[in-house]
């Protein structure tokens, strides 16, 4: 059975902000020392089992360009331009129209484009289980990470250990993000795995979980199936998907559905949720400070400091986020990076349209 993927790259990475903006955002960055966009990389490591024109990518509208830009000898008919944000559950489906329109059926990773991989060899290891497993039957597989310690921003897996197939163990429910002394006991039982948002299945078998969960959207699915192809395929799913409610696959089709199950997985997977994660895929200095730019720093330690041609000189701080931009600067303590978010939405509340 063919194997195709839908890489999801419409999100804006708003934790990301100021370097991340609405016109350029996170998924396009290149956040580590190789140079590459985080698009590039998911494109890339996933060619070992997935042709390049078997590839779909669903984004924004506005990103289109950016996307051919950096991806040259990228198929545009593969480009899904979403007209509007409505979370992963249609664009998920219609991702699956595209694919079974070109395939009859086929297999379909499932997966976003700003995550990174270190083991590279492993996560395909596990991508290659995790596909001979959805081709059984009707069966939904979501990759999921083992934990190293209680992590309170991602969602939770739990599940089974009793039932299985090969190395994928069957899933007894999901777990949104857990306080801190939640996160600790998930940790001790051994059964609990962080969600990472990837997913492996056949086609027929999402669309087959879609129409039975969100027949709502089912039907506008098809409609869009149709015109795929046509002079007014862009009209129909404009049409169609604004019409669509605001639905994750997680809620709409995952905590419903049967047949799920989970590979446990140690690829060296980090979802890039903020600047904390900048200190963890790349290199620090002798005094634990991550530099990018023109910058001069005395007794500065722990830091993260980004700039641009601009000379920043830091002194004295320690545990500091910097970062530096065109018409922008973040200056925040690590403890409260989960504010950032709190910064742009204040900046759409003030119509500060051109700073996000």
């Amino acid at each position: 059975m063919e194997i195709t993927a839908l890489i999801m790259a419409g999100g804006r990475g708003e934790r990301f902000w100021p370097r991340s903006r609405k016109n350029l955002p996170k998924q396009f960055l290149s956040l580590t020392e190789d140079k590459k966009t985080m698009l590039q990389l998911t494109i890339e490591r996933i060619l070992p089992i997935v042709k390049l024109e078997d590839i779909f990518i669903a984004t924004s509208i506005h990103y289109k360009d950016i996307i051919l830009k950096q991806i040259p000898e990228f198929l545009p008919e593969n480009i899904i331009c979403e007209p509007i944000r409505k979370n992963t559950a249609p664009c998920i489906g219609v991702g699956a129209m595209y694919i079974s329109k070109k395939y009859q059926d086929a297999l379909m990773l499932v997966l976003p484009s700003d995550h990174l991989i270190k083991y590279n060899d492993i996560f395909i290891s596990t991508l290659k289980k995790a596909c001979n497993i959805a081709e059984q039957g009707e069966n939904l597989v979501t990759i999921g990470i083992t934990p190293n310690y209680p992590e309170t921003e991602y969602g939770y897996i739990k599940f089974n250990s009793k039932i299985f197939i090969d190395d994928a163990f069957a899933v007894e429910h999901f777990v949104e993000k857990p306080n801190k002394k939640k996160a600790e006991e998930y940790i001790k039982t051994g059964n609990y795995l962080w969600n990472s948002g990837m997913f492996v299945w056949k086609t027929s078998s999402i669309l087959k979980n879609i129409e039975q969960h969100l027949k709502d959207i089912y039907n506008g699915l098809q409609k869009i199936q149709k015109s795929i192809g046509s002079s007014f395929e862009k009209e129909v799913l404009k049409e169609e998907f604004v019409k669509f409610p605001s639905q994750s696959i997680d809620y709409g089709v995952m905590e419903k559905a049967k047949n799920i199950y989970t590979i446990p997985s140690t690829f060296g997977w980090d979802d890039v949720g903020s600047w904390l994660a900048v200190e963890r895929i790349n290199t620090t200095n002798e005094y634990g400070n991550i530099i990018q730019g023109n910058i001069l720093t005395i007794n500065t330690k722990n830091c993260i400091i980004e700039g641009t041609e601009k000379l920043i000189a830091i002194i004295g701080l320690e545990d500091t986020i910097v970062v530096d931009s065109d018409n922008a600067l973040l200056v925040c303590k690590k403890e409260d990076i989960s504010n950032v978010k709190k910064v742009v939405e204040s900046l759409k509340i003030y119509n500060k349209e051109e700073y996000i």
